[in-house]
């Protein structure tokens, strides 16, 4: 059987195929960026949970020894802890505290805090969810 040779076929992608494909990197791209980018940011806020818990039971155990929490260690300006939040102390008297995590960089606009009593806040940017009761880690409000 002999194979016929066209010597001037064309090899190649057409425009219209090559457009086809780019529209469709186009339109994942579209859906997984936004994605990868929440899932970043909520990578990141453990690192103001976890924080604010350690710092809390710094105080309460000088609140233990001291009978206050003026002066505690847990409560000083904190801004190499972490690489997206700054701690501090809003508050800090004989009889109570409130300490919060502050958003910088990528992190702007979030704001965490605890007091003596426990009770959790957590101020969100615009496009996700704030609580007046806990520590939100999702865009829709989920603690």
């Amino acid at each position: 059987m002999r194979r016929l040779h066209r010597p001037n076929a064309i090899h190649g992608f057409t425009l219209i195929e090559l457009m086809i494909a780019v529209a469709i990197v186009a339109i994942l791209a579209a859906v997984a960026v936004p994605q990868y980018t929440q899932y970043v940011t909520r990578g990141r806020i453990p690192d103001a949970t976890s924080a604010l818990a350690t710092k809390q039971v710094q105080i309460e155990q000088f609140f233990l020894d001291n009978r206050t929490y003026a002066d505690a260690p847990g409560c000083r300006n904190d801004v190499e802890t972490s690489k997206y939040f700054t701690f501090a102390c809003t508050s800090a008297t004989a009889t109570g505290f409130t300490l919060a995590a502050t958003g910088k960089s990528s992190m702007t606009g979030f704001t965490y805090t605890v007091n003596q009593a426990g009770a959790k806040t957590t101020t969100a940017p615009t496009g996700w969810t704030g609580s007046s009761t806990c520590w939100v880690t999702k865009k829709d409000g989920t603690c």
